[in-house]
């Protein structure tokens, strides 16, 4: 009996131990992690504080509306509609109301509000305009072309856009199933590190797996592909009917964008808005060329950053401008 009990209270001491252990090394982690750095643990937190779970299986997730973070040391503000910015003007009569749908690379992580690509986009249309231009931005952070289609339609169809704009990625196609709501990884700092550095080690990231992965990403019959052109088909024939302009920018993948391996991606979405009648816009030539070291939002965070969304947006702004529609993508 008192070898039972010594055993107990052995078994107990480790496990009080470990429990301090792991307090010790959460609260070690917050105050390392205060300086906002750390991509992991921001993108943790946008989901806490400015995300809401959705019981829609497309969406999964939203925006909350009208709150506003701090996130890797940028001000991010979400508006009464859940679109990155200020609240939204009525548009004035005979004005531009410019809907840009995406996902983080459109919602500007990581980048200054004012530099953004939509912000740069309406100052530069409004410039050169007749009419007044209204640029929004409603970018949300690990959506693709099935939820931000979705979302327009369960709730930003009402903002009546004169022109929309598929901001689209290569991750745009993947079949992305409703995340889990684990308990360990919203409330663990330590847990969301431990998770990060498991998939580091244990999952091919490099280059020629990355191109491979997306071979059979956009390969015809792939679920993820067959819902990509579904969503954007939908979206195409209610633009006809509403008389909405629409567009598709591609957006490069910033890993390589000097021995760039992905054009494969680009000439497949090229073909998909010629068929669905999208004006069809590539990024790459404006972002090509341009250093990694350079372009990332941060060392470790492959979004582009300000000097990203400044070529972003000279590439996107002749197909937008009134003037050059005719002459854009030839």
């Amino acid at each position: 009996m008192r070898q039972t009990n010594k055993k107990f209270h052995s078994i107990a001491l480790v496990c009080i131990s470990l429990v301090i252990s792991l307090g010790l090394a959460e609260g070690l982690l917050r105050v390392k992690n205060s300086s906002m750095t750390n991509y992991d643990i921001e993108m943790w937190r946008y989901g806490k504080e400015l995300k809401i779970r959705r019981s829609e299986p497309m969406l999964d997730f939203d925006h909350v509306k009208s709150k506003s973070a701090i996130l890797q040391n940028v001000e991010i503000r979400l508006n009464e509609h859940g679109l990155r910015g200020g609240q939204l003007s009525p548009l004035p009569p005979g004005g531009r109301r410019i809907l840009f749908l995406g996902a983080s690379i459109t919602f500007g992580w990581g980048v200054p509000e004012q530099d953004t690509l939509e912000v740069r986009l309406e100052k530069a249309l409004n410039a050169i305009d007749k009419q007044p231009v209204q640029v929004l931005n409603a970018g949300v952070g690990n959506y693709n072309t099935e939820r931000y289609v979705s979302r327009f339609f369960d709730e930003l169809a009402d903002l009546k856009p004169t022109d929309i704009v598929v901001h689209y990625c290569l991750r745009d196609a993947e079949d992305l199933p409703a995340g889990g709501d684990n308990l360990l990884l919203r409330h663990s700092q330590l847990a969301v590190i431990l998770w990060g550095v498991y998939h580091r080690f244990f999952d091919k990231n490099g280059e020629q797996s990355m191109v491979q992965y997306y071979r059979d990403v956009y390969q015809p019959e792939a679920p993820g592909m067959l819902k990509m052109k579904e969503k954007l088909k939908q979206l195409s024939e209610y633009a006809k009917a509403n008389n909405i302009r629409i567009y598709l920018a591609m957006t490069p993948i910033t890993y390589n964008l000097v021995d760039y391996k992905f054009g494969f991606v680009h000439d497949i979405m090229k073909q998909v808005s010629a068929e669905y009648g999208y004006t069809y816009c590539d990024q790459l030539p404006t972002m090509k060329g341009v250093p990694q070291k350079d372009i990332w939002a941060t060392p470790t965070d492959p979004h582009p950053n300000a000097l990203g969304h400044r070529l972003m947006a000279e590439a996107i702004q002749p197909m937008l401008s009134q003037s050059g529609n005719a002459s854009v993508n030839k």
